[in-house]
């Protein structure tokens, strides 16, 4: 008859088993220059910590043992309280090892920055100054993502595709609650905002298939919130195209504002031709053409006079001045506008 304690030591195996069976180790072992980058902070940073954590650990063991109450060969000399030496080693080892992280932090933080241009393909190849990232505009819907390429006029519903060592520039947005932008072999996750355009260079090195998803929890579809990421050689990323803009479907503003309604598992949807500035209207909050856009509102509360003015005053605009709306990399976007008036 099998004892308890072996049931209970079969158990936790089994469990072992099972919780390393389902890791996937993507992040430390990721196709994807930036990735790469960013698994090797993660490695150096637990290696450079290990070197007190394993010491400690090991000290404990060994002063568990040797200063156990059996052992009567133990020196015991309870009149001790101080060692300027052991103190000495306590406190530099941690002291050293904090300066070292905060460096490798530091430099990471700034040359990984997501809003900061690609220099490199890879760790042995530099890229070329003329070199032209392919652009590609990530909306987060619920609980779908869109994918706008505008140098290529098509969108794509759940997959996303980029040639390799070909440098991308995403501009990523939200429809309506916050969300997050996350393929962990290509790059680490950025927010995905209402009314606000972040940013994120990222480059694929390997082809393959790849998994992407949202990381910030935006109601009940969101595990169900994944799209393809499929890094392709040049001539797959052509077919691609090809397939997308065979597509007799346009991405309308009024095929957005239905696409835009809440929808859970959606399957790959293509549109072979997309409303231009569709982006821009997305981050303003004027895709509905009846709507005032955010960077208007923006522009009259900035030139609004202090004092109270009657009904219908013209508030006076420099014809000349562009309307923006601030970005999170302080670009902006702009338009001219006409005189308006208040209501």
């Amino acid at each position: 008859m099998v004892s308890s304690r072996a049931i209970g030591y079969l158990l936790a195996l089994s469990l072992s088993c099972t919780m390393l069976a389902g890791c996937d180790m993507v992040s430390l072992r990721p196709s994807g220059y930036v990735a790469a980058q960013q698994g090797q902070l993660v490695v150096i940073s637990t290696l450079l910590m290990l070197i007190i954590i394993v010491p400690v650990i090991a000290l404990t063991l060994v002063f568990a043992w040797r200063y156990r109450e059996s052992n009567t060969k133990a020196p015991y000399t309870p009149e001790w309280d101080h060692s300027i030496q052991l103190e000495l080693l306590i406190w530099a080892a941690p002291l050293l090892i904090i300066i070292a992280l905060g460096a490798l932090t530091w430099i990471g933080t700034h040359t990984l920055d997501p809003y900061r241009s690609l220099t490199r393909i890879d760790s042995s190849r530099p890229l070329s100054i003329e070199a032209e990232p392919l652009n590609i505009e990530v909306v987060a819907l619920d609980w779908k993502w869109l994918f706008i390429y505008p140098d290529h006029g098509i969108a794509v519903v759940n997959e996303l595709a980029a040639p390799v060592d070909i440098p991308i520039h995403f501009k990523i947005t939200a429809s309506s609650v916050m969300n997050s932008f996350f393929i962990p072999a290509l790059a680490g996750q950025i927010y995905a905002m209402p009314s606000m355009a972040t940013t994120l260079h990222a480059i694929i090195n390997r082809p393959g298939e790849y998994v992407g998803f949202s990381a910030n929890y935006s109601g009940a579809g969101f595990s169900d919130m994944r799209f393809k990421f499929l890094g392709v050689n040049a001539g797959g990323f052509d077919r691609w195209l090809q397939k997308a803009k065979a597509s007799k479907d346009e991405l309308t503003r009024e095929a957005y504002l239905e696409l835009e309604k809440p929808s859970e598992r959606e399957a790959v949807r293509r549109y072979g031709a997309v409303a231009p500035d569709l982006f821009d209207a997305i981050v303003n909050r004027c895709v509905d053409q009846g709507k005032v856009c955010l960077r208007e509102m923006m522009a009259m509360d900035a030139h609004r006079p202090s004092g109270r003015a009657s009904a219908r005053e013209p508030i006076a605009l420099n014809p000349g001045l562009d309307a923006v709306v601030c970005r999170a990399d302080n670009s902006a976007a702009g338009a001219l506008l006409p005189s308006v008036y208040r209501d």
